[in-house]
């Protein structure tokens, strides 16, 4: 069986990823990689692109996570803490627990894809791009 034909509430994907991108757009970090995109079209893009992997109709037109970040130093540290926001997130709009495990283990599977462990790591993906590199800003705040 499959994950969407499974959801009682259809709307529970949205509703995480609503409740998700509130919590990106408001950290410190995570918000820098977003300032480009607004948090109504990358909420939808994300609704999209489960809800079709999750067996539901398949509307998405983005690019595969492991083809959208190429120009992002994403660190081991950052994902984690995207991880636990999506946790968080499931957890606040109660997502079934089917729903929970599919979702984080399909985020898991791109991990290696987009999780870098240098800047000469980083590449372009249009030569219009700009590498988006960000410290953690609460690094800054502890060394003061």
């Amino acid at each position: 069986m499959k994950v969407y034909e499974n959801l009682r509430d259809k709307e529970i994907i949205r509703k995480v990823n609503e409740v998700f991108y509130e919590k990106v757009y408001e950290h410190p970090w995570l918000s820098l990689y977003f300032k480009d995109v607004t948090q109504e079209f990358i909420t939808s893009q994300q609704t999209d692109f489960i809800t079709g992997a999750a067996g539901g109709p398949s509307k998405f037109s983005g690019r595969m996570p492991s083809n959208a970040h190429p120009h992002m130093f994403i660190t081991e540290e950052l994902y984690d803490l995207r991880t636990q926001l999506l946790k968080e997130a499931m957890q606040e709009v109660n997502a079934p627990i089917e729903l929970q495990d599919f979702w984080l283990k399909l985020d898991e599977s791109f991990k290696n894809k987009i999780v870098k462990n240098s800047l000469s790591e980083c590449e372009k993906r249009f030569t219009t791009d700009e590498l988006l590199i960000f410290e953690n800003p609460d690094t800054h705040k502890k060394a003061a």
